[in-house]
């Protein structure tokens, strides 16, 4: 009996380490980098045309991805949990009222030059004062999951892709090399 209660006592202890080691290990640094993140050069940035031509007298509104930062945590063999602040600069020809606006934009998780794992598509709302022609927003993202084969796969087995979510005209336009940029506010 007295084995007994000693293998008892003994594997709550050793529970109890894991469990606590475990914890101890999450607040303890990743075992290797975060994944790349990139903006994707097709995809940085929208215009939208109000006339037939594309050009730049026709622009009602068009868009820039400025800046994204990303953390991410990891260990063991859990999957990695990364979050991102994404930076947009929005601009419209007609500033005489106030109005919000939302804008799509997408997360994608990819092998590294590899299969796209996951994709999902949020939408950023962005708020012209009365007489602001540009706007700037950042959004955060508070998770972004990125599955992991075992404790040795490291972060740098991925990456995170972000654009706007365009359409097919807008895609062309960025493909042809022509260039909006905001005025300076």
């Amino acid at each position: 009996m007295r084995s007994v209660l000693t293998f008892a006592a003994l594997a709550l202890v050793v529970s109890a380490c894991t469990s606590s080691d475990y914890r101890r290990a999450s607040r303890q640094a990743n075992p290797a980098p975060c994944p790349n993140v990139f903006v994707l050069e097709d995809a940085s940035r929208f215009v939208e045309f109000g006339g037939q031509e594309a050009k730049l007298g026709n622009v009602v509104l068009s868009g820039e991805i400025d800046d994204v930062s990303t953390t991410c945590r990891y260990f063991a063999d859990t999957p990695i949990f990364a979050e991102a602040a994404v930076a947009f600069s929005v601009g419209r020809m007609d500033a005489s009222e106030a109005e919000t606006i939302e804008v799509d934009y997408f997360v994608a998780v990819t092998r590294t030059n590899r299969d796209v794992i996951a994709k999902e598509t949020f939408r950023v709302p962005v708020t012209f004062r009365a007489g602001q022609n540009v706007a700037s927003v950042t959004q955060n993202i508070d998770r972004i999951t990125i599955p992991r084969a075992g404790e040795n796969t490291s972060g740098l087995n991925f990456e995170i892709a972000i654009g706007f979510a365009l359409t097919e005209e807008q895609f062309r336009f960025n493909r042809s090399d022509q260039s909006l940029k905001f005025p300076e506010s």
